[in-house]
């Protein structure tokens, strides 16, 4: 079994909107405003890392919040929609 190392889908731009002070994600045709850390766990999928390592970056980063069972949650519905490759 391979190791999913996640990365923004091609077509597929992550972008923060300073007037807003909010995380972008670019679509063809489409704008998905993030919310939260969504950015934050976004700018980890780099192709590289796998989802343990994005998982425990963001454990030492926001240590009280459970990231364990919500990252590959989001990270599963996000690779659903097709954003994720």
């Amino acid at each position: 079994m391979t190791r999913w190392c996640p990365a923004l889908a091609p077509a597929v731009q992550l972008r923060h909107d300073r007037v807003r002070d909010t995380d972008l994600l670019l679509l063809p045709e489409r704008v998905v405003v993030l919310e939260g850390s969504a950015g934050a766990v976004l700018r980890l999928c780099d192709g590289v890392r796998a989802v343990p390592d994005i998982v425990a970056e963001l454990a030492l980063r926001y240590p009280d919040a459970p990231v364990a069972a919500q990252v590959p949650a989001f990270l599963g519905r996000i690779r659903a929609e097709g954003w994720l490759r």
